[in-house]
């Protein structure tokens, strides 16, 4: 049988590589939900492909348009945030993608857990801000939580069929960004557009100013954590400049795997989806001739502050987590609407670490209300 699939955020980079798997696999996938926040035109004719039963869009006042342009398709309808939370429960869903930006993507996947939905996560905020209620949640419901960052995507494949054995540690690789090497009078005066050209991969902006700040890096080795259920010290960050090698994990003998291939992030989308079988595609293949190096390097914590915040807030855990996420939404968007430098970034994210009042609540609740304190106080350090 066909799995059902639910794309939250479509319309993203994710969001748009994952259709891409759905079309060359017609025999193994049916889409029935597409959501998207504001990207409308893009929903439309996403819509309009691929014919799921329902769509969502966040944004409500795109909700008129939408529903014009796809009445003649027989596609629902639906808009508004918790439309999103809501429709992962159709009972026509097997699988969702949660393919959505920041804290955004939290409610959703509780919701889709609590229905026994399998997820393929590429949210990584969601396990950094509530990631042990979130896997408390799965455990419960005997739900898979399968990765789909390449990162957590290499260490899940090194770890199939070692259920039983002891992991040392795990190496999350690092492509170091474009400001790899560089020291903090360089980063004090670099541009948005200089942070937005990653050497390896193409991501949403998002993403790639935290990828260039190393934020990215301190998200995923939270999300790690609660992934593999590891404690920080057994979490290493070293810098692979080709990324080539995803991820690797060490066994208490000393014994290493790591998963390589090319920079694409339809093959670890492609792998969460059909889990665990793996299936066959036209993706260009890796060759060692072509890399007749791969090189390695130490992390550096010093210049690039955000990767060393990140780890503290694992350390302390509870909502600091939550606190160093919601931070960091804020103060990227600042920097992309050029309110802010880059290292200011850094700053206000640890001012507001030292500000708002820890808790160790693991409640949603708990967490919204430090989310959207975290939003006010770092706006206001930033205005």
């Amino acid at each position: 049988m066909k799995k059902r699939i639910a794309i939250l955020g479509s319309t993203g980079s994710i969001g748009t590589q994952a259709l891409e798997v759905l079309k060359s696999n017609p025999d193994k996938f049916e889409l029935e939900i597409l959501t998207a926040n504001e990207n409308a035109d893009l929903l439309i004719s996403q819509a309009i492909e691929f014919k799921p039963n329902s769509v969502v869009i966040s944004n409500d006042k795109y909700y008129q348009k939408i529903f014009d342009a796809l009445d003649k398709y027989d596609i629902k309808v639906f808009a508004g945030e918790e439309s999103v939370s809501q429709i992962v429960e159709m009972p026509s869903v097997d699988m969702v993608l949660v393919a959505l930006v920041g804290f955004a993507g939290v409610k959703p996947t509780i919701k889709a857990i609590e229905a026994k939905k399998q997820i393929a996560l590429a949210n990584k905020e969601a396990l950094v801000v509530a990631g042990e209620l979130i896997m408390k949640l799965a455990h419960k419901n005997d739900v898979n939580i399968i990765p789909v960052d390449s990162e957590h995507s290499a260490i899940f494949q090194c770890l199939v069929g070692e259920g039983f054995n002891n992991i040392e540690k795990i190496i999350l690789t690092a492509s170091g960004g474009p400001f790899r090497g560089k020291n903090k009078d360089f980063l004090a005066g670099v541009t948005k557009i200089e942070a937005l050209k990653h050497p390896n991969w193409k991501m949403g902006n998002k993403v790639t100013i935290d990828s260039a700040s190393l934020m990215n890096k301190g998200l995923e080795a939270i999300e790690a954590k609660w992934l593999f259920d590891l404690k920080p010290e057994k979490i290493e960050i070293i810098i692979h400049p080709q990324s080539i090698i995803h991820s690797m994990v060490e066994f208490e003998d000393g014994s290493m795997k790591a998963q390589l291939g090319i920079p694409d992030m339809k093959v670890p989308i492609q792998y969460a989806l059909s889990f665990p079988y793996r299936l066959k595609n036209n993706y260009s293949r890796f060759s060692f001739l072509n890399y007749p190096e791969l090189t390695f390097e130490s992390v550096d914590m010093k210049n690039f502050r955000n990767l060393a915040l990140a780890f503290e807030a694992m350390k302390i855990g509870g909502n600091m987590p939550c606190i160093l996420n919601a931070a960091n939404e804020i103060v990227v968007s600042a920097f992309l609407d050029e309110k802010i430098k880059f290292l200011e970034m850094t700053n206000i994210i640890e001012k507001c670490m030292k500000t708002i009042s820890f808790s160790n609540s693991l409640s949603y609740k708990e967490f919204f209300e430090s989310d959207m304190e975290t939003r006010k106080i770092a706006s206001e350090l930033i205005g």
